[in-house]
């Protein structure tokens, strides 16, 4: 059982570390476009958003693929199972069912669904945050114009 956790917090710390790497991708969008903005705030607002959705979606889809190239390396679902699948079920909790562990892993896909909440609601804090910050910045453009 030790080495289930350990094995699962070793894939969970490379995907934190994945999610660290691309939030300061989308921060460092942030920074570039708010000076660059033009006389259309709402699209502007709408452009920012959309590329850090899609910055934090393509994230989770790698650490997804971490997570089934743990479950191959492993051997912990059973022959003939679709690992992304069984991944993609897992870390967004989903849980269908059909796909389960094999015996001697019963704590990974636990533990892949515990890491793929704190990776959503990171990636929540991210969205709000980044929101929350183009408004000021355009506030603050508006006020000095």
């Amino acid at each position: 059982m030790l080495f289930q956790l350990l094995t699962g917090s070793a894939v969970s710390a490379v995907n934190i570390a994945i999610h660290s790497l691309l939030t300061v991708v989308v921060i460092g969008l942030l920074r570039t476009a708010i000076p660059n903005a033009a006389a259309r705030p709402g699209l502007q607002l709408a452009g920012v958003m959309i590329v850090a959705a899609l910055v934090l979606m393509l994230a989770h889809t790698l650490e997804i693929t971490v997570w089934a190239l743990a479950y191959w390396v492993l051997r912990a679902a059973p022959p003939g199972s679709n690992l992304l699948y069984f991944a993609f079920v897992n870390y967004t909790t989903l849980g269908y069912g059909d796909v389960t562990p094999v015996k001697d892993w019963l704590l990974i896909g636990p533990m892949a669904a515990m890491n793929g909440i704190l990776m959503f609601g990171w990636s929540t804090a991210v969205l709000f945050e980044v929101l929350q910050k183009t408004l000021e910045r355009q506030a603050s453009l508006v006020k000095s114009s």
